[in-house]
């Protein structure tokens, strides 16, 4: 079974604290079994799966209209499976490590003004003198 392309990663607050504890989320194909997805896993990102927790989440209802006067009808979202996976710990799975290095930037470039304004005040202090 192929669900290597199907598995993506959830990229939330939430998912991010977990990772703290060697538990990485993934939504998968509703069809999905514990078994398969800790194979695809295992294989995609070369770690050890030590447990794997799943759910289904139904989804929320939508309300919609068909103009002005139409009786306002209610469709529903689709439906997703979420799985929990924890790995061996000293494993790690890179696709959430990727999206860290993103958020460290903009911190850097605030070290690199605070630097500059440093260097303005050292000259204004010169000049007084």
């Amino acid at each position: 079974m192929n669900k290597n392309s199907m598995i993506t990663p959830r990229a939330t607050e939430k998912a991010y604290n977990l990772e703290s504890q060697r538990t990485y989320v993934f939504y998968v194909p509703r069809s999905a079994s514990k078994q398969s997805i800790a194979k695809a896993i295992a294989e995609a990102f070369n770690v050890t799966v030590t447990s794997v927790r799943v759910l289904n989440r139904k989804g929320k209802a939508t309300r919609f209209s068909r103009g002005k006067h139409a009786y306002p009808g209610t469709t529903y979202k689709q439906d997703h499976k979420v799985a929990y996976i924890t790995v061996k710990e000293g494993d790690k799975i890179p696709v959430f490590e990727e999206e860290k290095k993103t958020e460290e930037k903009p911190a850097k470039k605030a070290e690199k003004r605070s630097v500059k304004a440093k260097k303005d005040a050292k000259e204004e202090k010169g000049e007084d003198k």
